[in-house]
Parts: structure tokens; sequence; C-alpha cells
């Protein structure tokens, strides 16, 4: 005998019910709101969270009471009801209470056909979702009719032993008990954790009447939504399928039922105008009562509406910000509200062109979306390769190992970018990311073979060089082949949105442009400025590398000044465009910071190169490379320790920043530059270097009689330099945290190699995040904390900022807002996500 449970389980749900998004979920919730707003639903009733643990645990409720509390011999459905949408839960089951008696009613009121396939499908649904038997237990395109009801009865009993159950309180029981324990079982838990969901989330069940759709006037099922679920225009869309026509909606084929009128076959608006303009005057109730674009799930019985359900437009983000700035201007909803509405990532889908979501797609490998949107194109396995095939004006995917600064120039030739090694800031993706580039890194499972050019994927599938393939960097998936991809927007809801979110936000947003072109993007994308340009990608131009070598094996101070003279125009005419094409707005400059060997040859053929274009023997050459080369060059000679050691690197820097603002000062366009030195641990550090830059700019000033303003500052990369941030400050106008190598010396974890074991580590909770993609708060947001609070005590008005790749991640943003940091700078296309992540902050703060 089955255990009653001993608290009221259900509620009927009408305007005045006690219904609790906490206890019945968003569902109940949603359907009490139509209720209120006089739409014609089926008698329905609301299991709480509570009662559907009880039914799991075998404790049901008295259903015979609820059935007859709907009616006499009603039909009914089963849908679940969990507090967030997102969360997900078991499919829906239609048609119970369909029993022999109920089907032999049916026969006599609407015809065997519909009778036959409403039991049919019962009987399928049953099987498989409580008896849990195989889904090819019954024919699949057998024609429904008593035949074929016949053999599925005896196809089941046959199968468990069992008649099908005829009592409607039995088939509800089960129903209700096959939905709970499918909600509570561990796959389903693990599930919705995935999607942030409490280990202990509850679900609630709807029990509702059925509205059949069959009758001998017009009759038939569909949804209907007003916009376009990609662009989010006004456009009525969705699906009709009418009883009485036998097509479904907006299909191509001839005789299809049409919601809105259409020259190519009947529509709904044709033949059932009042009921079309029910459906449209409900949709405009929703948007403007609930403050929501709803999809309305209806049915019409013999030409009466009955409305099933409501549930938010499953839209595109760009049909998403669409909605949500109409409905802001509209007077719908508050600016502030629409701000708090947008997910700031979710911008990256509006800035890239993106995989068309209504392709069914099967990826050929999951790894790493490092660098977001999707991307066509040839693949190719040298930088070389790509930049042949972008003069031939072909797309191309370039796949590595792992890239390095010599493949800059192959990044910027090619569409898509792929890695075997790598992570979040590994160099394939932080470079990516400044360009704009789609990239997946640290996709361990394939196997690159350069010899004969091809790529071995899991499974044992092979591709070469020369195949298409589709890389997509917002969701780290591999696609074979091309396929449908969406523009980037170009609509002005965009615009508006980040409009509203530079009135609200109080933390400046910069970028990091190493490029005129990246410095281009971040004006047209409003970035306040740039916080940080990283010089040594300039010196990798096929122009500029041969001087730098020549420069690396000079023997003496002098020779190494010649070989730097001949940069210095062009220097100097890289941070002049930078300065013009900012237009006066802050730019900070970085001072070289990698070790030298980058700029070297790694193999024979480079070395033999290099040494005819040098005129030394090729064993020197070989020695002197091998000589460039540290255990640990990330930890090595690099940064400001260069600068010390070969002066004449930063003196050559300094006077083409000075010289580039000079000519801007003549042009009318006065700026102040920022000069950065990268790596510092010392306060001595800075003492030694801010003497050579004030020679130069003396220097500079004597020449050409303009006194340069400039500001210094200091890079905070270390560990030390934030614990010492009171000496450093004292020599500093700026401290600018960059938390890529902070974090990586933070936790001693190289974050070109993380990626081989950071999703392992944060799927068992070692990491709750990469901690390379969300700033650790705890550990490395302490070094901040202190730095930042040290720094100050030091210099009250030194101007503090973030220039990691953290700088575009909403937490990060939220966390250097608290801190009381002036701005954060990232990559040009995430200057957006960053604007309106700092808005958001500042609202939600604002709230607390």
């Amino acid at each position: 005998m089955q255990k009653l449970a001993t608290f009221k389980p259900y509620v009927e749900i009408t305007p005045t019910a006690s219904i609790i998004v906490a206890q019945h979920g968003g569902r109940a919730k949603c359907l009490q709101r139509l209720r209120r707003l006089d739409m014609p639903l089926p008698k329905t009733f609301a299991l709480s969270f509570e009662a559907v643990h009880d039914i799991a645990a075998g404790r049901m409720p008295d259903l015979d009471r609820l059935i007859s509390l709907i009616g006499e011999v009603p039909l009914l459905s089963v849908r679940p009801s969990s507090e967030d949408p997102d969360w997900g839960g078991p499919g829906a089951i239609l048609n119970i209470g369909m029993t022999d008696h109920r089907y032999e009613e049916l026969i006599a009121q609407e015809g065997e056909a519909v009778a036959s396939r409403l039991y049919l499908r019962f009987i399928q649904t049953w099987s498989a979702q409580v008896a849990r038997l195989d889904e090819d237990l019954y024919e699949s395109d057998a024609a429904p009719c008593r035949a074929t009801i016949a053999a599925a009865l005896r196809a089941y009993e046959a199968e468990t032993d069992e008649e099908f159950p005829q009592d409607p309180a039995v088939q509800l029981a089960g129903v209700l008990r096959a939905m709970a324990r499918a909600w509570e079982s561990t796959s389903a838990r693990l599930l919705r954790q995935g999607k942030g969901a409490p280990a202990d989330a509850g679900l609630g069940l709807i029990v509702q009447e059925m509205a059949l759709g069959v009758g001998p006037d017009e009759s038939g099922s569909g949804v209907m939504q007003f916009i376009d679920p990609i662009t989010g225009r006004a456009q009525i869309t969705g699906r009709y399928l009418s009883q009485s026509q036998g097509r479904d909606a907006l299909t191509d084929r001839a005789g299809a039922i049409y919601l809105t009128r259409d020259p190519r076959g009947p529509s709904l608006e044709e033949l059932c105008p009042e009921v079309f303009d029910e459906l449209v005057a409900f949709g405009e109730r929703c948007r403007s009562r609930l403050r929501e674009e709803m999809q309305i799930e209806f049915v019409i019985n013999a030409g009466q509406l009955a409305i099933l359900d409501a549930v938010k437009v499953p839209r595109s983000s760009r049909a998403n910000v669409s909605v949500v700035v109409a409905m802001a201007e509209d007077g719908i909803i508050e600016r502030s509200e629409a701000l708090l509405r947008i997910e700031p990532r979710s911008l990256n889908e509006l800035l890239h062109p993106q995989v068309d979501p209504r392709r069914p797609l099967r990826p050929l490998l999951q790894a790493i979306g490092a660098s977001p949107g999707a991307a066509t194109g040839r693949i190719v396995f040298s930088s070389n390769r790509a930049q042949a095939m972008a003069a031939q004006g072909e797309a191309c995917i370039l796949v590595k190992r792992e890239t390095t600064p010599e493949d800059v120039r192959g990044m910027h030739a090619a569409s898509g970018v792929l890695t075997e090694k790598g992570g979040m800031s590994s160099h394939a993706a932080v470079i990516a990311r400044g360009l704009g580039v789609p990239c997946i890194v640290g996709a361990n499972a394939i196997r690159l073979n350069r010899r004969d050019k091809s790529l071995k994927l899991p499974g044992g599938k092979t591709l070469r060089e020369g195949e298409t393939i589709t890389l997509d960097g917002s969701s780290g998936s591999l696609i074979e082949g091309a396929v449908d991809l969406l523009e980037p927007s170009t609509d002005s809801a965009l615009s508006t949105l980040l409009a509203w979110a530079d009135e609200v936000r109080d933390i400046g947003v910069r970028a990091n442009a190493d490029t005129v072109g990246d410095a281009r993007i971040a004006r047209d994308f409003n970035a306040e400025g740039i916080g940080l340009c990283r010089t040594e990608h300039m010196f990798f131009e096929e122009d500029r590398l041969p001087m730098m070598r020549e420069m690396i094996f000079a023997d003496t101070a002098e020779a190494r000044a010649e070989a730097l003279r001949q940069l210095l125009p062009m220097q100097r005419s890289d941070f002049g465009r930078l300065f013009e094409i900012m237009e006066g707005r802050p730019v900070c400059i970085r001072l070289f910071d990698p070790p030298l060997h980058e700029f070297l040859p790694n193999d024979r053929a480079g070395m033999l190169e290099l040494a005819g274009a040098l005129g030394k023997p090729l064993g020197e050459v070989q020695r002197r490379v091998e000589a460039q080369q540290e255990y640990n060059p990330m930890l090595g000679l690099r940064g400001v320790r260069l600068g010390i050691t070969l002066p004449e690197i930063y003196d050559m820097q300094a006077r083409a920043i000075f010289e580039a603002a000079v000519e801007a000062e003549c042009r009318g366009m006065p700026v102040v530059p920022e000069i950065m030195l990268p790596l510092v641990s010392a306060r001595r550090e800075v003492e030694v270097v801010r003497a050579q830059i004030e020679t130069v700019a003396a220097s500079v000033r004597a020449e050409s009689g303009v006194d340069v303003d400039y500001k210094l500052g200091v890079m905070v990369e270390t560990p030390r330099a934030a614990l010492k941030a009171d000496q450093i400050a004292e020599h500093s106008t700026f401290l600018s945290f960059g938390t890529n190598d902070l974090t990586q010396m933070t936790y001693g974890l190289s974050r070109d190699d993380a990626g081989r074991f950071m999703a392992s580590y944060v799927r068992q909770g070692v990491f709750s995040e990469d901690p390379f993609h969300v700033l650790d708060q705890d550990g490395v947001g302490e070094l901040l904390k202190l730095g930042a609070d040290r720094g100050r005590s030091a210099a009250p008005d030194i101007t503090l900022s973030l220039c990691g790749e953290h700088g575009g991640n909403s937490e990060s943003i939220a966390f250097c807002r608290e801190v009381g940091f002036d701005y954060v700078s990232c990559s040009p296309f995430r200057v957006p996500v960053a604007r309106l992540a700092a808005a958001r902050a500042a609202l939600i703060s604002a709230d607390r």
C-alpha cells in the first residue's frame, strides 16, 4: 500500500493562490501570472518541491482527489517546474489518463485516427520514461489504428509480464514518481550543478488538464512568439499544427499552415482571425505586464483558444540585446534593469561571427575556447603558409602545437588558431583575443605530424593540410567542413546599451593595443585610452627583425646603439600613429619585456640564414644562440633587467616616445605618454631606469625646444613588487598590475602549460575556476589589495590599474572597483564587455 503525504502537497494555480518560486518553481509562478492576465488556461495544479521529494521517497499524495478536482475522466499532462528554467528537468509527459475505456470514447467522439494517435503516443512515452523499456519496442512507422494499439499493448505486456495500467490514478502516480526520481538521480544533479544549481535544488511538478486540440472545426496546437529569435526584430514566428489541415506550420510544402498570411498557403490568421488576434494581444500583454518577450504555447479546440504555457523566448545574445534595449526605450523597464539583464560575456556573440545555432552540428573535438567567434578555413601548419594563403585571399586555420612570438604575423593572417597546448592565458590565447581572431587552445587529444602535415583527432580520424574546418572559439568546438556563420551585429542596440553603461560606471576602461589596427578597434569601441602597449610585438615585423638580431649579436654598447638607431625612426612612427589614432587619450607604453632568445631562430635552417645575413660563421651563430638560452627564460633576463643590463634598448624606446610626442605637440595634438617598466621587483630598479629616461627626456627637450610631459610607472607582475609597492610608488606616478604574470608567479604555475590539467583541477574542486581566466581574489587578489594599499600609503594620488587578461572579466572588474582601482585594461574586442561589466558592478554595489 502506498504511503500518503501528510501535508497539503498540491495547490490549484489561481490568481490568488500562494505560489512561490522557491517552493513551486518558475513555471508554476509564470502560469499564475498568465492567470492574472486573464488568459484562458486549463485547470492546473502545482506540486511543491517538498511534495515531489516525498514522491521520490515513496510518499504519494491523494491522486484520486486531485484528479476529481480537475474534472470527470480528464486527460492530464505533467511538466517540470524548477526554480530556474535553465536548470532543466525531466521532459513533459502528455495524455495521462488514456485507457482502453477512454480510447473507445474518443473514437466515438473524434474518430479512430485521432484517438489512436493519442493513445499510442502515451503508451510509447510511458514505456520509455516510466517503465524504462527500449525505445525501439514498438514499430515507429506504423499508422495509428486499432490494430496498432492492440499490438503495442501486447508488446508491453510481453516485455513487462503485466497489463498496461488502466487506472488514471496509477498512471499519474507512475509519471510523478518517474519524474521525481529522475530529478534526484546523480546524473541529473551533476548536470544541473554544472549549470549553477545548488546540489539540493528542488523540483516542482505541474499537473494540467489536457486541451487536446482536436474537433470538427479548426483545431490544432502550436507556439507563437513575437520576435525573431536570432536578431530580436519584431516578427511573428513559431509553428502551428492543424488537425484539420494536417500540415506543420512554416514549412514550404504545398498546403502548409502558416501563422501569418502567406501567399504560399493557408494561415492561422486567415482560418481563425479572432484566435490569431487574441494571441497577438496576449503577446503584447505579456511584454507590457510581464516585461518580457514570451513564447506562448496554445491549443485551438473547435475554434476555442486555450493557453497551456508561456516561457521566455529562447534567443541569441544579439536578440536579447535588441529586446532589452527596445523595452527600455518603450518605458517597460528602466535603463538600469536593461543593463542588469545582459550578461557581459554574451556581448562576444555580437562582436564576432558565430556558428548559426539553428543548424545542429557534431563537433570533432572539444577543447578550451580561448578567443570568441567562429571562422572557416583550410588547415595550415605554419605561419609562413598562413601568410601565403592570406596573400592569395584564402581563409585558413593555423594549427600549431603552441605559438611563439614568431607566429604573430601568421596569426594576423589566419582566420582562426588551434593549438594543442596552452590555457586561457597562453601566448596563442592572449594574442588571438587582442587580434579578435577565434582561437581554441589546450586541444590535448589531437596529435600533430608536421612531417606529413596531418592532424589526428580523437577516434582516429585524420585531417590533412588544405582540408576545410570550422573553429568555434566561443564554445571550444572544432567542426568538420564549412558551416553557416552569423555575421557580427551592426544594429544600434549595442551602441545604445553601452552608452547607458558609460553613464553609470565609475571605473575606467582602456584597451591593450600593440598595433595601429588594435588602436583603431579600441577607439571604435570607445576605450578611454591604451592601458598596455606591448612594444616587443613591433620588432617581429619582417623589416625589423634583422636589426633586432644585429643588435643581439653586437659585441659592444656602441654597436648595439648603432643597430638600435636603425629602429628608432620605426619606433617613433609606431608611437606617433598610436598618439594620432587615440586623439589625445592616454597611451601607456610598456618598454621592451621578453627575453632576447625569442628573436633568434631555433632550427639549423634559420641559423644558417642568419649567419649569411650577419656575415658570420654558422658555428659562431649557433654558439651565440645557445648562449642566449636560459633554463627558465620567463624568470630570467627580461623586462627591466634588460633595461638595466642593456640600457641602449630603453634609451632608444624612450627617445622614440618623446620624439613622437614632440611631433604630436607640433601638430596641435598634445599627449602625455605613460612609460611603464615591466617585471620590476625592487625600488632601485625604478631609480636606475628613471634616471636613464630623464636623461633622454632632457636631451630631446634640448634638441626640440619642446618640454614634453610624461608619466613613469611600473607594471606590478611579481609578488615582491606588490609587497614593496610603497617603496616603488615613491618613484612612480602609476602602478599597473599585470595579473597574467602575477598569477603565474603567485601560483608557481606556467600559464602555457596549465591547460593540460586545469579542467581536472576545476572539476575536482582544487580550484573553483581557472585562475588565469577568473582572478583569484583570495590569493592574487590579496596581493592586489595589499599592493594598492601600500602604494597609496606612500603616494595617495598614484593611479592604480589592472592590465592583465582579467581586465575583461566581470568578476575581476567588480573586484578592482571595490579595491579602488582607477581603470582596467583589456583586449580591444573585450572593451564593450568591460564597459557593461563595470556598469553592472556599480549598479549591484548601489543596491547593497
